[in-house]
């Protein structure tokens, strides 16, 4: 029985730990490119606030993996993964974008990790970091919105008063008469369209300055995945005559210089891949109308492919860094 004050890590927060070392250390890369080229007066501060929180989330996880005697992961360096000073390969309206959706993508990590952490320095290291996430979402906002470059969601009409559902058609999609999008169904489109755009945009970037012949052949793919979805949530805004969130496809620059290792693209597109699977199926559980609902699943079975062959180009250049596991037993017994 463990004694109070001698808790061991448990395997949540191991993991959980691990993983805010891997995202923040392929973070501290992307700021640090994006630092070096800002030019905007407004955007630049937001830069460095994103930075220097993921390099204290760093630091901190670096303390409690050893204080647990546990190793810390190689994650991304700026010695082998950046060079910061590179041509500008984004525009300060993608930076700042790009730092909104961390503040979210952070938002959605740290809550999963706080509902699970147990030890008491670690339940306060993952409260923390969804404050500063709160935070950074909060700045970007203000900032989006008075620059011009908020997308917002559609608006809708006021009803004159409460109803309920009526008729089974209410779920049909395929045959008969499709109703109207509900609220929940619109957020939803809305937003993995903007997710999408925003990930055709990096993935433009990143294949203009891969090196690795397969990497670029399957970012480039990613693009198109991309693009594609973008193209799927639109019709669906578009049948009600709703507008599409624009796209960011030209903040990308002409730049071809060597900006970022071809393992932490690789990295960061296979990520962005497993965030896309956990949102569709977020909202497929959401979206009452059938037709909705399986074409969330088409997708989701269509990237899931598309990460795994991620991760077998990484396992082939020695690229995965192997996430916390359960102790093969099979194996151990070989050993004897």
């Amino acid at each position: 029985m463990e004694m109070k004050g001698k808790l061991r890590l448990t395997s949540a927060e191991i993991t959980h730990l691990w993983n805010t070392y891997m995202n923040d250390s392929g973070a501290i890369c992307h700021l640090e490119h994006e630092l070096h080229n800002a030019e905007d007066e407004q955007i630049k501060p937001m830069i460095q606030h994103a930075l220097a929180i993921s390099k204290l989330h760093i630091k901190k996880v670096t303390e409690l993996l050893n204080k647990e005697g546990y190793p810390v992961p190689h994650g991304f360096k700026l010695d082998e993964d950046v060079q910061a000073t590179s041509p500008r390969l984004f525009s300060d309206a993608y930076s700042l974008i790009a730092t909104n959706q961390l503040g979210k993508t952070g938002l959605n990590a740290y809550s999963m990790a706080l509902s699970v952490a147990v030890r008491e320095d670690v339940y306060t290291f993952f409260s923390d970091c969804l404050r500063e996430s709160d935070d950074i979402i909060k700045k970007t906002n203000e900032l989006l919105l008075s620059k011009g470059l908020y997308i917002k969601s559609p608006y809708l009409p006021t009803p004159e008063n409460f109803d309920f559902v009526e008729k089974k058609s209410f779920l049909a999609g395929y045959f008969g008469e499709k109703r109207p999008l509900t609220g929940t169904e619109i957020t939803n489109l809305y937003s993995n369209f903007q997710r999408n755009a925003l990930g055709s945009a990096t993935m433009i970037g990143y294949s203009q300055v891969a090196e690795n012949s397969d990497v670029t052949e399957f970012i480039l793919r990613g693009k198109e995945i991309a693009q594609k979805h973008c193209e799927i949530f639109g019709s669906y805004l578009n049948e009600n005559d709703l507008p599409s969130p624009m796209t960011w496809d030209t903040e990308v620059t002409d730049s071809t210089t060597y900006t970022f290792s071809d393992r932490k693209m690789m990295f960061y597109s296979t990520a962005l891949t497993a965030l896309s699977v956990g949102y569709y199926g977020a909202s497929m559980s959401m979206s009452p109308r059938r037709d909705i609902g399986i074409t969330y699943s088409r997708l989701v079975g269509e990237i899931l492919k598309y990460a795994d062959d991620g991760a077998k180009i990484m396992i082939k250049y020695g690229w995965l860094e192997e996430p916390p596991r359960a102790l093969d037993r099979d194996e151990l017994a070989k050993k004897k």
